[in-house]
């Protein structure tokens, strides 16, 4: 578990990955690297409305958040009222589409994958897990 703290704290190699190990060790290593962790459980979720409420209840989205994609992008590459060194995202019981339909699949991916790049260009690391 050090070992993935370590590698949590690595700026260039955070992305969005398909976990491969133990839920547990992830959030562990989130802990003891000193990183805010977002544990989003998607189980029954199946709409952008309902995908949107579960994130934003996580990373405890101001009153400002709009529940519509822009929102969400903002949020993420916001997070002032969550000052941490670090963020890990962590998006349980869900499938390769996030457990969503259409061009939603698309549209979260990229806001996952630009909030990453966003984090990385401020020089903290922002991952993205799912399982």
């Amino acid at each position: 578990m050090e070992n993935l703290a370590l590698r949590l704290k690595g700026v260039k190699e955070a992305g969005v990955y398909l976990v491969n190990c133990d839920l547990v060790d992830v959030r562990n290593a989130a802990a003891e690297a000193g990183f805010e962790l977002f544990d989003v459980d998607l189980a029954g979720i199946h709409s952008k409305s309902e995908f949107l409420a579960a994130i934003a209840q996580k990373i405890e989205a101001p009153e400002w958040f709009g529940k519509n994609w822009d929102a969400l992008a903002d949020a993420l590459s916001d997070l002032s009222w969550k000052n941490s060194p670090g963020y890990v995202l962590l998006l349980v019981h869900c499938n390769d589409n996030f457990n969503l339909l259409g061009n939603d699949h698309e549209v979260a991916k990229e806001i996952l994958e630009t909030t990453v790049s966003y984090w990385k260009s401020q020089g903290k690391p922002f991952w993205v897990f799912t399982c």
